[in-house]
């Protein structure tokens, strides 16, 4: 490593990692650079290797069971001397870990500890590798908190993660990174799950950081469109191997590997409307003995073979809306006390729910979206009377369901059915998943017997596209896209007509959750089933969706159809959500690499001369 403006060279990496089912290789013969104050996108699926990757250059590997088992990592220190972290003594190692190289996990509450302040976290890594008091040290840690822009600095210093917003957390994290003024900042899924307006904002602050700092960033997410706003370089990953490496323009307009043409066609596409999303195995298909072969296709093929004519559209809607509404919704509102003092008083209500009203057609998707906090979830929840209205009728079929007593809501929940957002929580982890499908029949006493409701099951898991010898596995066997698949066939074991789907693909991988969607659409035709579609994310409510209705603070503040919203937004909350869209536009990647070239040219040579 001889160029003065690479900071780490990865040659030839490969870790293994022993398991019960044997050795998988995790990572094999991964080799790339990173420059000076440039940012390299690793992106891939769940198991790609990606993540492993970064925590090999932290040497973070957990041993047993994992092991780098070749290849060098060559880091350029703040000092100029070249040293192979691979080689290098734990001591050594702690020198660098956090001070000159640092990461940002994937899952910010997971990474703080739940009984230390934020400030008191973020202090430990600042004492813990510079020279300074407590006082200076909690100084620093408050300019941090103004650095990554957190709202009221000196009261998050001594807030706990829990009281903090997800975004927020984040930003701690963030905060924590940046304490030491790292010369390489690892950023591992760090705005997966989040809003897509906070994601944005993180994104921006991880740029404006970067600028401030002439810091060098390794980004790495499943999601090319995020990659798109951020990364100069970009490698992608799959199966443990680099299978394309380039500069984030060429990858865009050009990509050599079916992989990387799966990954971009994947994401939702806002400027035409598909009958089903593009999905891997439109560009890979899996031979017999497990090997992947090419299809001879282009991303702009599969596509055009998918868009849903205008006319098409207008005669589907039209034969939706000539009918009765399904549910009609008529100012409902949720009401949350809020309590204080030795008496526990109510002295307010937190308005999560406040007088909405709109309705769903039969066979029509109505699309949910707002900010994490607006009243979406609660309002789905209210309907089904998961949780108790305030006020106002919910009317399903013609019956309020807020009147109905609970033996006949009982009755009427097998036609309401959730998908929730999280797959593992919403399973008993004692339970098989077969079991589990089957316990919904047995409590509707759907079927003869149990041998009968075994059948239904095992066609269901067919139908959502597992397998029916997985009957007897348990929920922690299967991945995140199954998991969520399993709570699909739930949802149908008891033959609804009416399903809320909350954030059901919210924290899945693109390529999965494209899968996951047109899934949903297929089984919408076969069942003739009616959706509330929930979701922050505006590209994916946008292709699901008939018709949206924007949330903001417990209030709908945007109904109509879901084109018509999208293209000509009325309200500004709606433009805000569609601006924070990452779009990945060539012309947006292009303007992009100018301003960070023109960044990159004011830094060696800030006085602007020849």
């Amino acid at each position: 490593m001889t160029e003065p403006h690479v900071l780490l060279d990865v040659q030839n990496l490969s870790v293994d990692f022993r398991t019960e089912e044997g050795l998988v290789h995790a990572v094999q013969n991964v080799s790339f650079q990173l420059e000076r104050g440039k940012t390299l996108g690793i992106v891939g699926e769940s198991g790609s290797g990606k993540s492993v990757t970064s925590l090999a250059v932290m040497r973070l590997i957990p041993n047993p069971p994992g092991k780098i088992v070749g290849g060098r990592i060559l880091f350029r220190r703040r000092n100029g001397e070249v040293v192979d972290l691979v080689g290098m003594d734990n001591p050594s190692m702690q020198s660098i870990r956090g001070n000159e190289i640092a990461m940002i996990f994937q899952e910010p509450m997971t990474s703080l500890n739940p009984v230390f302040t934020c400030g008191d976290q973020v202090m430990e890594a600042i004492l813990l590798h510079q020279k300074v008091s407590r006082q200076e040290a909690r100084e620093r840690t408050i300019e941090l908190f103004k650095q990554v822009l957190l709202p009221r600095p000196e009261k998050i210093f001594d807030a706990y993660p829990h009281q903090l917003s997800g975004g927020q957390k984040q930003r701690v994290m963030i905060a924590m990174a940046m304490s030491c003024n790292p010369s390489i900042l690892i950023a591992d899924e760090p705005t997966t799950a989040l809003d897509v307006t906070v994601q944005k904002t993180i994104l921006e602050l991880m740029q404006k950081l970067q600028q401030e700092n002439d810091m060098s960033i390794i980004f790495i997410t499943h999601d090319l469109g995020v990659i798109a706003e951020i990364a100069d370089d970009v490698m992608v990953m799959y199966r443990g191997k680099a299978v394309e490496k380039g500069d984030i323009y060429q990858i865009f307009t050009d990509p050599q590997h079916p992989y990387s043409k799966g990954l971009l066609a994947c994401r939702p596409p806002l400027d035409v409307r598909l009958r089903r999303l593009p999905t891997m195995a439109d560009f890979l298909e899996e031979l017999p003995d497990g090997r992947m072969k090419a299809r001879d296709v282009t991303v702009q093929q599969v596509i055009e073979e998918n868009v849903i004519s205008p006319e098409e559209r207008k005669a589907a809607l039209e034969k939706i809306y000539r009918r009765e509404p399904l549910l009609k919704v008529e100012h409902v509102k949720t009401y949350f006390p809020i309590r204080k003092g030795f008496f526990s008083r109510v002295v307010d209500y937190v308005r999560a729910v406040d007088d909405v009203s709109f309705d769903v057609y039969p066979g029509e998707t109505l699309g949910l979206v707002g900010e994490s906090g607006c009243g979406k979830t609660t309002l789905g929840r209210t309907i089904l009377r998961l949780i108790e209205p305030t006020g106002g009728a919910a009317y399903y079929a013609g019956k309020n369901v807020f009147d109905i007593p609970e033996k006949e809501m009982r009755a009427l929940r097998r036609k309401m059915q959730i998908i929730f957002q999280d797959p593992y929580s919403s399973l008993n982890p004692r339970m098989t998943i077969g079991n589990a499908i089957m316990e919904p029949m047995q409590v509707h006493n759907l079927y003869d017997n149990d041998r009968q409701r075994r059948e239904k099951v095992k066609e269901l898991l067919e139908q959502v596209g597992l397998k029916a010898h997985h009957f007897n596995r348990y929920p922690h066997e299967f991945s995140g896209g199954q998991r969520q698949r399993i709570c699909i066939a739930r949802a149908l074991a008891v033959s609804p007509e009416f399903i809320i789907c909350d954030e059901s693909v919210s924290a899945l991988d693109v390529s999965v959750q494209a899968q996951v969607l047109n899934l949903l659409n297929e089984l919408k035709e076969e069942y003739n089933l009616t959706y509330i579609f929930i979701s922050h994310d505006l590209s994916v409510v946008k292709f699901m969706s008939d018709r949206i209705a924007v949330m903001n603070r417990g209030k709908i503040v945007e109904l109509g159809d879901a084109d018509e919203i999208y293209y000509r937004p009325k309200e500004d909350y709606t433009r805000h959500l569609i601006d924070a869209i990452p779009k990945g536009r060539v012309e947006d990647i292009r303007a992009a690499q100018q301003r960070r070239a023109a960044w990159r040219r004011q830094m060696v040579n800030p006085s602007g001369r020849a």
